[in-house]
């Protein structure tokens, strides 16, 4: 599937996460969720330095069809936040692989090994 980059982790909940250069994990929404849920209007997103765990709500996404919460794929906390989607949140619309929501930094030990890869993410879309 196309829609379903190679390189990224996957939630059943359709965020992505990628492993960034300083160690961070930038976390967004896939395209799969994007295209549910219609042209996206607004983004409530958690504030720097909560601490969170594997599965918690940390945010909102509204698209003009609905509003759905934003999960946390894995343990750790939260170091930044992405403030040109909270101004343009349309630009997930475009390039939801490319527009991060978050970036979360877990403890020793967390990791993203847990989540699917673009292979089992693609089926599991797929069957939906």
């Amino acid at each position: 599937m196309s829609n379903v980059p190679a390189d990224l982790r996957y939630t059943q909940d359709h965020e992505w996460i990628r492993t960034e250069a300083d160690g961070s994990m930038a976390v967004g929404i896939t395209y799969h969720a994007q295209k549910n849920l219609g042209d996206i209007v607004f983004f409530e997103l958690p504030e720097v330095g909560r601490k969170v765990q594997a599965g918690d709500p940390v945010g909102t996404v509204e698209s003009v069809k609905a509003a759905s919460d934003i999960f946390s794929p894995v343990e750790g906390e939260i170091v930044a936040i992405n403030e040109d989607v909270v101004d343009s949140p349309d630009e997930v619309n475009v390039e939801p692989y490319e527009m991060w929501l978050f970036k979360i930094r877990t403890k020793g030990g967390a990791s993203s090994n847990g989540l699917l890869d673009a292979k089992a993410y693609a089926k599991l879309v797929d069957g939906q």
